[in-house]
């Protein structure tokens, strides 16, 4: 068993484990392989009776064996999909269905959309299968992974988002239309997730495109909300985008607010960022101080801090993974604990649970096959090797099974306490719930990669790292590999880095060569430099004045070209 472990100064570590065999599981004796393949089949048993009842519509209706769009027309499905089909290893299917959304799907439509549904599922879910392309055997262009078709379509449907950032605050909001932009009558009112989960896909767009304007909406939103937090450090669930007034000032980690916390968390491991952890860091201290009750998070009034609502919200359930994510194992654990006891008592996590009464919500009971407190049980068993994670796995593909699986697909619960069905699958079952279940019974998957395996891809700025792991969900748990955001463009500050060391290394050479005997000798040597490296050694000097925050790279058992493509790094070899 191996560890990668790769940390944000003091504030973050992210730990990607390789299981040894047979830990955990066969502890308790649980078929991992077999329960892996039955998540499969559901995959199968839903993906083809979409593509046979309701292709090309957004989403499938399990009832009536139909089609329906639902968020803007997209083929949703199929786009949600797109990289559960190369984590299930099915090649081929991934490469027909990348021709057919190339052919098929069409941005410039009269359809308002969700900015927050458009960003995450469409996106987000095009940016994952674009750099996943190379892995499916598909055949990139030569520029991969700064340009190809599928990045192309998620450009142009970002850029039909960002009208609605066009806000006196920076906050977008909440509808779009893709064609002629935010309608003139659309409400100002934004739920909070609905401003705070861009970066991952936006920033992600901006380093592959080199286009900043991307990156640079999303934070800023996500700043215009830290900056209208209340005095005791909580956000409120609904904002007016124009004004920065609070409409409904419930705070919580659930829906409305729930991807918000997530972004800043997976935004700092992505960009290795410190202010936005240091920013869900204070939000964590406020969540834990005013919302917290024996690992069960409450609802409460975000000026005052009082309880407004002593519920449990079924899409709260991502938070133990989150908290895995920040290496706070231990208090997950028993928040997970408490939503598993909710599990065990419907089969299933209605989307209200009350927690003094334990029982669901009035109109509240239903269950739409949502995937959090799966994904929180794959985090945590990456972490901890817990055989109950394992055995959280095992009760969801035995619930799904037995109470939602039909004829055409897996419907969703209406209602837990009866078993009632909804005529909808949400295009989530099959890019999270299914995606979830399956890496947590699937240890080897190339998604859970330790680093012993990468790609070395070469770019017009040189070779780049792609492929070694640490891969960052989006909250559609569309897979974003945080390398490839160094493949496309120097910045700055690694621009520096590799002419530090180019210049270290030449130094070195010429001193086995060369004795320097006098000034002039020395200033003959310096006119004889190119320009451009004169203008480097300078800017060099300028930021070495500043005492430097990180000391340079120093790999001596390997090569100068290793030295420099680490983790992603770029670099152009003008030797």
């Amino acid at each position: 068993a191996g560890s990668v472990q790769r940390c944000l100064g003091p504030l973050l570590c992210l730990w990607a484990l390789r299981l040894p065999a047979g830990s955990g599981a066969a502890a308790r004796g649980l078929d991992v392989a077999s329960y892996r393949e039955r998540v499969r089949a559901m995959f199968y048993h839903a993906y083809e009776h979409y593509l046979e009842s309701a292709f090309p519509y957004d989403e499938l209706r399990p009832l009536t064996c139909d089609g329906q769009d639902t968020w803007g027309s997209f083929s949703l499905t199929l786009i949600d999909a797109l990289d559960t089909l190369l984590i299930l290893g099915n090649v081929s299917e991934f490469q027909r269905v990348v021709n057919v959304l190339q052919e098929g799907v069409d941005f410039d439509i009269d359809v308002n959309a969700s900015v927050f549904e458009t960003n995450i599922r469409v996106v987000g879910g095009l940016l994952s299968a674009h750099l996943l392309s190379r892995k499916a055997g598909v055949e990139v262009e030569a520029g991969w992974p700064c340009s190809g078709p599928l990045l192309r379509m998620a450009e142009e449907a970002a850029r039909k988002l960002l009208p609605a950032f066009q806000t006196p605050t920076g906050m977008p909001y909440g509808t779009v239309n893709l064609l002629h932009g935010v309608n003139p009558g659309e409400t100002p009112v934004t739920c909070t997730a609905g401003i705070g989960t861009f970066i991952v896909e936006f920033a992600t767009l901006s380093h592959l495109t080199g286009d900043p304007v991307f990156e640079d909406v999303a934070r800023k939103a996500l700043k215009a909300l830290w900056k209208n937090r209340s005095d005791i450090g909580l956000v409120g669930n609904h904002i007016d985008v124009v004004t920065a007034k609070w409409v409904a000032q419930d705070a919580g980690i659930g829906a409305g607010v729930d991807s918000y916390f997530e972004y800043l968390v997976k935004g700092a491991i992505l960009l290795q960022d410190k202010e936005l952890m240091s920013m869900f860091l204070e939000y964590n201290k406020a969540i834990k101080n005013y919302t917290k009750f024996d690992d069960w998070y409450l609802w409460v009034q975000m000026y005052k801090g009082t309880v407004s609502m002593p519920v449990f919200q079924s899409l709260e359930a991502y938070w133990p993974g989150l908290q895995s994510l920040i290496g706070d194992v231990e208090n997950a654990m028993r928040t997970f604990l408490n939503y598993y006891t909710v599990w065990k008592q419907f089969g299933g996590l209605p989307e209200f649970y009350n927690i003094p009464q334990g029982y669901t919500v009035d109109k509240r009971e239903g269950y739409p096959l949502r995937p959090e407190l799966i994904e929180s049980a794959m985090y945590l068993y990456r972490a901890t090797r817990d055989p109950t994670l394992l055995e959280l796995g095992r009760d969801a593909v035995e619930s799904i099974e037995k109470i939602s699986k039909v004829d055409c697909g897996f419907a969703t619960i209406k209602d837990l306490r009866d078993h009632r069905l909804d005529n909808r699958m949400e295009s989530f079952f099959l890019a999270e719930t299914i995606k979830y279940l399956y890496l947590l019974f699937d240890p080897d998957n190339f998604i859970h990669n330790d680093g012993s395996d990468f790609d070395v891809v070469l770019t017009a700025y040189g070779e780049c790292v792609l492929s070694a792991g640490g891969y960052i969900f989006n909250t559609e748990a569309h897979p974003i590999d945080p390398a490839a955001l160094h493949c496309c463009r120097k910045r700055r500050e690694e621009q520096w880095e590799v002419e530090d060391l180019m210049r270290e290394f030449y130094s070195r050479k010429k001193s086995k060569k060369f004795t320097l005997k006098s000034a002039p000798n020395h200033a003959e040597e310096e006119g004889a430099k190119d320009p451009k490296d004169a203008s480097s050694e300078k800017a060099g000097e300028k930021r070495n004045s500043k005492k430097s925050s990180h000391s340079l790279l120093s790999c001596p058992s390997q090569s100068f070209n290793s030295k420099l493509a680490v983790l992603g790094q770029v670099f152009l070899d003008n030797t």
